[in-house]
């Protein structure tokens, strides 16, 4: 196939975390990605009650973690989309914009086995490649049952860090430090995320 390697890193990112930033990078240089798109999602499906901070805060305080680093860009079209963000429509979006480019979306072992549950599953599968991390030495062994679906294995530095970890620990008043990029911890200390519960 001829064009570009696009990636593209879907999430929350409520905070973004090392987890998110180390994803991506195994990502795109074990897959030699032309370049990686991280696509912050306005309303996740299957996590409803996930975002905790603005559509705002989340583009800021992710352009603080990737500021600088050329690999990296941000899409804001599920945002501008607003609603309840399935791939399937930001994977159609993305075909329209990148037709002759070679397209995976990237996420981790954990959400293989649930991708059977997301929407028009068979859809998305033909239109777009997967790159699946999982963490050395321990592949996801389940495979969805869906027709055509192309999945790429990727020996990730992955490490147990979670959004909804390190707002709890915002609550009670505990570090981010090693969590986060400096950048990331400033602003969400400047703009006082996290402090009460949604």
């Amino acid at each position: 196939m001829t064009g570009l390697k696009i990636g593209f890193l879907g999430g929350s990112f409520d905070p973004v975390h090392f987890g998110h930033l180390l994803a991506a990078q195994d990502a795109y240089e074990q897959y030699q990605l032309d370049r990686l798109i991280f696509v912050p999602a306005a309303q996740a499906p299957l996590k409803p009650q996930e975002m905790q901070s603005s559509a705002a805060d989340r583009i800021t305080m992710l352009h603080a973690a990737i500021g600088g680093d050329r690999r990296f860009e941000i899409s804001e079209l599920e945002l501008q989309r607003s609603g309840v963000s399935y791939t399937i429509d930001s994977v159609r979006q993305f075909r329209v914009l990148f037709p002759d480019d070679q397209l995976f979306w990237i996420i981790g072992g954990d959400q293989l086995p649930k991708m059977n549950l997301w929407k028009d599953a068979a859809e998305l599968a033909r239109l777009i490649e997967f790159i699946v991390l999982e963490r050395p030495g321990h592949p996801a062994r389940q495979t969805p049952d869906i027709p055509g679906l192309r999945l790429h294995r990727c020996d990730g530095h992955l490490i147990e860090i979670s959004s909804s970890e390190l707002r709890q620990r915002v609550r009670r008043g505990l570090a981010l430090h090693y969590f986060c990029p400096q950048k990331v911890v400033s602003q969400i200390k400047a703009r006082n995320l996290y402090r009460q519960l949604a």
